[in-house]
């Protein structure tokens, strides 16, 4: 038996010579730690790429390949209007607003379609499972259906850094689609709109119709636009003044998923995000039976969501994965309805699905796209007694000490914005990895809900529903359980989530709470940790319990509920009997050549493993991040990497973080993330290695570092020729304290290629260790070797 069969896979590096080494630059930017959450462990632990072929992963946020929209702008004297008074003036009394066309812009070539070519079912599926309610929006046929699309478009930074939402409307505004499809849109939120005459003080709304964007209330009021009480009113004022026998509502904006939620308002940033419970209330509240509603929003396509709109809507159209930018393309699937407003709607849903990746697939070279249409009725027909089983059969697993085949079972299954540590995986891949006869039940009827699911080429596993599972973090638990007591989901996955998670957090509290690399790396030990008895692991438990002992990362008394009634003596027993002993990472040199022994049930209990580098440049340690950067000799040995070189692009050594090891059919992508400021704006560019290439640059994500949203960005970031780029490194000195955070490497002027490659560090010493991820999520680091 090969004795690395079951071991993590390593990136093979591009070796090349010159370049700057490591070195700082200018004074401290004051941005905080840029990787410190990569070592923030347990709860909020990274995640390697061990055993995680077939998997998913997350994070990878693209590069919008378009350019600098150019508006033709031109004003016009709006009308005074209540949001729920008589409307306005119409189409025209508002104003029209022409913002003419969007001019290419740079980027690569779309015939370079390896990464970016879609997959999808081939057809919609039309069948509905018996027992499903009828669907409650009743087509009239022959063309007679009049279609009111209500756009909820909340702009904040996606419009006032990047013009999306003025973009999406020059999409719609270019539509062609006749007197019996209205097209209206509220806008809000957004502290500065590319279209000269929307408001920023205000909310407002237009109706885009005839290739002209007017304006029918002048002031909707300045309610947050993440208040359920605001989409209600415009849902009611749509529904007064353009009466419709089909209904379709699209909400624009970020999304968070099932525990976050939608939407982000620039100018309101401490209104939070609109919970799937607002999101429930204001559909209540609007009074409107949907046809669809959409997302074009990141992370919403749930089995939370669909559970939730059930009352409100006969499809969900929305994404598993952040989207792109870009967003939506309108164009064309506004036209084809206007010419059969008749149009089955999932058709129309097949449309919009189309239309989005291949659009994608242009424009954004790399991303992971996702877009899918739920049936919902089918959905709640099926889905929740299955869904129950499932949760049932997992809650039994754990409960006969079968914790690692679960947490193995997570680990595997695609994960969505992974980087996020939002823990929302693919439900059918969570179903399928977990192998009981329940889940192969689940998972059929997900995919016979689902009826129409498209992906880009590089998203294997997503067959077009999440949900919430936590394993990168537990401080979403309780946030989770009272969100499905509040939506009324089944109390059976509420219940195997928590006791995932008491076992998970657990094993961290047994393993010494949160793990950095700072104490090894400043001869104070590797990894702390219990004796691995189960007295001692009991007296752990019981102390953090108490509201004593050792922290976990993100978990205090507000969100530690799910721990209360933790069976001491039970799980002390399994963790003693599934411990992972970091004493026992300890180098063996040799000619200096450094090798570690693990037995294979430790090796058993391992999920990921990375190379971490500091360099000490005379006064302190520059951070280089974590990178998979290993190999094993014949006899099963992990060797270490002593080479004295690091990522680098363009001869830059930069801070690399590895995020997410994939395999994707024959392909093994391996993904992380550089923090840099791009034209001086904070953001992480995201590098892509495919099996032994040399690595690229596939875009960049804008960093929220100041806390101003729990929702996951869109791929906002533009990128082209002639933008500055600044890569960033945390700085810690001699005495263990973090100094600041410091450019590295020379500024680079973006071309059409960066060369990525590893070069030599410099003359410095290197201290190296190796980070280890165990099943609980705990991270621990090796004895460092230093390199002269």
């Amino acid at each position: 038996m090969d004795p690395n069969q079951n071991r993590p896979q390593g990136r093979r590096k591009n070796v090349t010579s010159g370049g700057n080494g490591a070195h700082r630059r200018g004074d401290g930017l004051g941005t905080g730690p840029v990787g410190s959450g990569s070592y923030s462990g347990g709860s909020t632990g990274g995640g390697g790429g061990a055993k995680r072929a077939a998997a998913g992963g997350g994070g990878l946020i693209t590069l919008i390949i378009i350019g600098f929209i150019i508006f033709k702008l031109m004003s016009g004297s709006g009308g005074a209007g209540d949001l729920l008074g008589s409307l306005t003036g119409g189409g025209n009394g508002g104003g029209g607003l022409d913002i003419g066309s969007v001019p290419s812009g740079f980027g690569f070539s779309t015939e370079d379609t390896a990464t970016g070519s879609a997959t999808s079912d081939s057809s919609v599926d039309t069948s509905v499972a018996a027992g499903s309610r009828e669907k409650r929006t009743v087509i009239k046929g022959n063309n007679q259906d009049v279609v009111t699309i209500m756009v909820y478009m909340c702009g904040t930074d996606l419009e006032s850094k990047h013009g999306m939402a003025s973009s999406d409307m020059e999409e719609m505004r270019a539509a062609s689609y006749g007197d019996n499809v209205n097209v209206i849109v509220f806008t809000g939120g957004c502290s500065s709109w590319k279209i000269n005459g929307i408001s920023n003080k205000v909310n407002q709304i237009y109706q885009i119709k005839n290739g002209q964007i007017g304006r029918i209330v002048e002031d909707a009021g300045s309610k947050a636009m993440t208040d359920p009480n605001n989409l209600a009113s415009f849902i009611q004022f749509c529904a007064k003044n353009f009466p419709a026998n089909r209904n379709e509502l699209i909400l624009w904006d970020h999304g968070g998923g099932s525990v976050t939620g939608y939407g982000y308002d620039e100018k309101n940033k401490n209104s939070g995000s609109m919970t799937l419970e607002g999101v429930a209330q204001a559909l209540k509240s609007g009074g409107v039976q949907f046809d669809f509603v959409g997302f074009d929003a990141c992370l919403m396509a749930t089995a939370e969501t669909a559970l939730m709109l059930n009352d409100h809507a006969d499809y969900l159209i929305a994404s598993e994965e952040t989207e792109p930018g870009i967003g939506w393309y309108y164009t064309n699937w506004l036209t084809k309805l206007g010419s059969n407003t008749s149009m089955p709607t999932l058709d129309i849903g097949k449309n919009i699905v189309d239309d989005f990746v291949s659009e994608c697939g242009k424009k954004c070279r790399g991303q992971k796209t996702t877009l899918s249409v739920i049936d919902l009725a089918e959905f709640s027909n099926t889905v929740p007694k299955d869904l129950s089983a499932f949760a049932k059969s997992i809650s039994s697993k754990i409960e006969k000490n079968e914790y690692k085949e679960i947490s193995n079972a997570r680990y595997s299954t695609r994960e969505f914005a992974q980087g996020t540590r939002i823990d929302q995986v693919d439900l059918v891949n969570l179903a399928e990895n977990v192998g009981t006869a329940e889940g192969k039940a689940l998972a059929s009827s997900l995919k016979n809900a689902v009826k129409y699911n498209k992906t880009s080429s590089n998203m294997t596993n997503a067959f077009g529903v999440s949900i919430y599972f936590p394993y990168q973090r537990s401080s979403y638990v309780d946030k989770a359980c009272k969100t499905y007591d509040k939506i009324g989901m089944d109390s059976e996955y509420a219940r195997c989530i928590r006791q995932f998670a008491k076992v998970e957090t657990g094993g961290q509290i047994a393993a010494g709470g949160t793990g950095s690399p700072l104490d090894a790396l400043f001869g104070m030990g590797g990894s702390s940790g219990s004796s691995g008895s189960s007295d001692m692991i009991g007296s752990l438990l019981s102390s953090f319990l108490g509201g004593g002992g050792r922290s976990i990362a993100g978990l205090d008394d507000s969100n530690t509920e799910f721990m209360k009634d933790t069976d001491v003596n039970d799980t002390a027993e399994y963790l003693a009997n599934n411990y992972f002993d970091a004493t026992k990472l300890t180098w063996e040199e040799k000619n200096g050549k450094y090798t570690m022994s693990l037995s294979d049930s430790q090796w058993e209990l391992v999920h990921g493993l990375d190379l971490n580098m500091f360099y000490d440049d005379g006064t302190g340690y520059i951070d280089l991040g974590l990178d998979n950067i290993f190999t094993f000799d014949d006899d099963g040995k992990l060797v270490a990497d002593t080479e004295k070189n690091w990522l680098s692009i363009n001869g830059n050594v930069v801070a690399y973080y590895h995020t997410d090891t994939v395999q994707s059919g024959n392909d093994l992508i391996i993904t992380g993330y550089v923090p840099a400021l791009l034209n001086g704006e904070r953001v992480n560019l995201i590098i892509q290695f495919v099996n032994d290439d040399n690595g690229t640059v596939v875009g960049a994500s804008t960093d929220y570092v100041g806390g101003e949203t729990e929702a996951v960005a869109k791929n906002l970031t533009e990128i082209k020729a002639g933008d500055k780029l600044d890569f960033i490194c945390d700085y810690y000195d001699y005495d263990m304290n973090y100094q600041d955070s410091y450019m590295i490497g020379d500024q680079v002027t973006v071309t059409d290629n960066l060369t990525i490659s590893n070069t030599s560090v410099g003359k410095g010493s290197c201290h190296i260790l190796y980070r280890f991820s165990d099943i609980y999520n705990q991270n621990y680091w090796s004895e460092p070797i230093v390199i002269d």
